[in-house]
This record gives C-alpha cells, sequence and structure tokens, in this order.
C-alpha cells in the first residue's frame, strides 16, 4: 500500500493528469486501503498548498488582482454578513453546539479551515468542536470539486462567471482552486484573486469574534491559528511579475510548477477523507454545513446570473 500511494503521488506530477483525477484517486485509496502516511500527508499537504498558491501569483496581473479586490468589497462584506446570520439561526433551529455551529459558519463565510484556525482560539473551541467543524468543510470541500465543474458545464457558465462562483461558493482556498483549475486558466485567475482578497476578511471578522467572546477563552488555553501569510507572498509574487517585466518568464514558469503541486496537494487533501474522519462528523453539523453551503451557492450563483455580481 506504501509503494502504491507513493507511485500515484509521484503520477500526480504528470502534466496531463487533471486535478479532479488527482483527488478522486486520493480518496479512493484512502476509503478502499486507508492511507499508512496519514500524518505525514497532512502535514505535507498544510505546507505545501500555500507555497504553491504563493507560486500561482507569478502569472497574475496584480493590476487585475488589485481591480478585483476593490470592486467585490460590497458583496463580500454582505455575503459574509448574511452567512453568519443565517448560520446563527439554524444553529439554534438544529440545536448544534454554540461553538461548532459558529465555527462551520465562519468557514463557510470566509475560506474554509483557515478561517476556523484562525477563530478557534477566540472562541476556545475544543478540540472535538474544531474536529467536526474541519471534517464537516472538508466533505463539502471534497464534494465541490466533483459538483461544481459539473453544475458550471451543464448551465455553460463562462470561465470568469465560474471563477468567481467557485470562489465565492466553495470553503478552502485549495478546493477553489481545484474547481477553477478543472474549469479553465481564466476561471483560475479570477477564482484565486477573488478567493484570496475574500481570505483576508480573517482579520476583522476574528478581531470581532473575539470582542464578542472573550469570556469563553478563559473556559480553554486559547490556541494560534495558522496566520494566511500566504496571502501577502502571493501579492508579493504577482507585483513582481507585473511590475519587472524580465521577470514574466520566470514568473510563468513558476505558476506552472505551481499548478502541478496543487494537483499534488489535492491528491494528498484526498488521502485525508479517511473512514474516521466520515465517522467523526454528527449528523446535526453535517447538515448545518450542507444548508449554509447551499444557500451560499445557489445565491451567489443567481447573482451572477441575474449580473448582479461580476468582475
Amino acid at each position: 500500500m506504501a509503494v502504491l500511494v507513493i507511485l500515484a503521488a509521484l503520477a500526480t506530477l504528470l502534466p496531463f493528469v487533471p486535478a479532479g483525477a488527482a483527488l478522486g484517486a486520493g480518496v479512493l485509496l484512502a476509503i478502499c486501503f486507508g492511507n499508512p502516511f496519514a500524518a505525514r500527508t497532512r502535514a505535507v499537504a498544510r505546507q505545501l498548498l500555500p507555497a504553491a498558491v504563493v507560486g500561482l501569483g507569478g502569472a497574475m496581473d496584480l493590476a487585475a488582482v488589485l481591480r478585483v479586490g476593490a470592486r467585490g468589497i460590497g458583496y463580500t462584506v454582505f455575503g459574509i454578513a448574511a452567512t453568519l446570520l443565517l448560520g446563527h439561526l439554524l444553529s439554534r433551529a438544529l440545536a448544534v453546539r454554540r461553538r461548532t455551529g459558529l465555527l462551520i459558519t465562519v468557514g463557510t463565510a470566509i475560506c474554509g479551515g483557515s478561517a476556523i484556525a484562525a477563530a478557534a482560539p477566540v472562541l476556545g473551541a475544543d478540540e472535538e468542536e474544531i474536529s467536526v467543524s474541519l471534517g464537516t468543510v472538508f466533505l463539502l470541500n471534497s464534494a465541490a470539486l466533483l459538483v461544481f465543474p459539473a453544475i458550471g458545464h451543464s448551465l455553460r457558465l463562462g470561465e470568469k462567471a465560474f471563477g468567481l462562483w467557485a470562489a465565492l461558493a466553495i470553503h478552502d482556498t485549495s478546493s477553489v482552486v481545484g474547481a477553477s483549475m478543472q474549469y479553465g486558466h481564466a476561471a483560475l485567475e479570477i477564482a484565486t484573486t477573488v478567493k484570496l482578497a475574500r481570505a483576508l476578511w480573517i482579520v476583522p471578522v476574528t478581531l470581532l469574534l473575539g470582542a464578542a467572546f472573550r469570556n469563553m477563552t478563559a473556559a480553554s488555553a486559547p490556541r494560534r491559528g495558522r496566520r494566511p501569510w500566504f496571502i501577502l507572498g502571493f501579492v508579493a509574487v504577482a507585483a513582481a511579475a507585473s511590475l519587472i517585466p524580465p521577470l514574466r518568464p520566470t514568473g510563468l514558469l513558476v505558476a506552472a510548477v505551481a499548478r502541478r503541486a496543487l494537483v499534488l496537494t489535492l491528491f494528498l487533501i484526498g488521502l485525508g477523507l479517511s473512514r474516521e474522519t466520515l465517522r467523526s462528523v454528527g449528523i446535526r453539523p453535517l447538515i448545518l454545513g450542507v444548508l449554509l453551503w447551499a444557500v451560499t451557492a445557489i445565491g451567489t450563483l443567481m447573482a451572477i446570473l441575474s449580473g448582479g455580481i461580476s468582475v
């Protein structure tokens, strides 16, 4: 089994292996045979993802990145606020534990696991609450990689429209990138810029949660959430490639390598979808996550199709 995992991982680096196939192979191996390197592959995926996202900046136009981020402020604020309110109401209706519901809601509103990791310390969340929240988001991320491209093609969405939809309706950056990679280069560019601009909202939302729940952090030792440093790295690489013309060819090469690294990352993420992960997610948190995700996905898609949201 160990040899099979290693060979499959190396195969994902081949230029003709699509992102969806890499993810599917990882999930299939994990569920059918188990992952003998579970701790190691999780660690590598956590480190490889932000590094690869930084590399994608080599193919980006900095002016476009800033323009997309600035134009999206209005619908980003509205989307995050509406998701937080809906998550609060659904958590109460489903009797989901308060902190678990908040973590799932924050993960849906901003950027999945990174937002959960940042919010957990200020909420004083325990290991079970964090685990259930991450498991819920992870399951939905895995589904998004397969479902979103299929829906996009069936509706004949253009690449830019699909990239915007993926960035606004899929939780984690890895799944946003993975889904948009399957759709086309323009979709990948739009999805990455919009998602990274949205991820910046981790900071103010976490600060607001900290102010509202200071009394809850005393119940457990606070943990440090991972800072999304890759956002600054992405902007720095995009700036260098955009503003220094001799660096443009190098930037394109770096971005090409980063895209293959992301395919490998998706394979490693798929390996993390174990039977234990499936069992650890309770039915009510999962229902909460699915309802929030469905409302977000359908609402943003309708807004894009009607012209209410554009890039």
